[in-house]
């Protein structure tokens, strides 16, 4: 029972800790001039082949809108950037290998065994960020960010809103003098 409880706890705090865990990364091209962005659109196409639902696009959209207005940039009909996005997402199957029975049969008899059992899933998610130089067409700077999912809409829309800050925070990166 004490080793049942232990479980539990170590569960909750793994769970719990996960939860405001987003891991992010960045890339760019160290050629783009940043400062000469001011006024970006969504990509419209890209966008629409993402596979999530439209209520999840369209809080990323906004959550992506506060950020880029809060740097000073502003939607216009012919951008200097376009906005991309792209996600993915995984199960993360843990596996607790302490459950014990006390009976087997089989061919080989023998008293107690021990089992493996899946414990608890989870879902991951990575959500990508693109930014195109509509003039020379090419990628300039693309964010990640690796999270736990939640289908709770109690905390859904907070969620994204940080899923998606998180990332823009290293938007448009701090280049360094060389």
């Amino acid at each position: 029972m004490k080793n049942l409880s232990l479980n539990i706890i170590l569960l909750f705090s793994l769970i719990f800790y996960s939860c405001g865990t987003i891991k992010v990364a960045s890339d760019y091209d160290s050629d783009a001039d940043f400062s000469k962005y001011k006024t970006y659109a969504f990509y419209k196409t890209g966008i629409d082949k993402v596979e999530i639902s439209d209520i999840d696009k369209k809080r990323i959209l906004k959550s992506i809108k506060n950020s880029l207005t809060n740097k000073g940039m502003s939607i216009n009909e012919s951008p200097d950037l376009l906005i991309n996005i792209s996600t993915k997402s995984s199960e993360n199957v843990y596996i607790d290998n302490s459950f014990y029975s006390p009976y087997y049969t089989g061919w080989y008899p023998r008293y107690g065994r021990s089992y493996n059992r899946v414990a608890y899933t989870t879902s991951e998610g990575a959500l990508y960020i693109d930014v195109i130089d509509t003039k020379s067409k090419q990628l300039i700077w693309q964010g990640k960010g690796i999270g736990v999912l939640s289908s709770n809409k109690a905390n859904r829309d907070e969620l994204i809103e940080n899923f998606v800050n998180k990332i823009m925070e290293v938007y448009p990166p701090k280049i360094l003098e060389k």
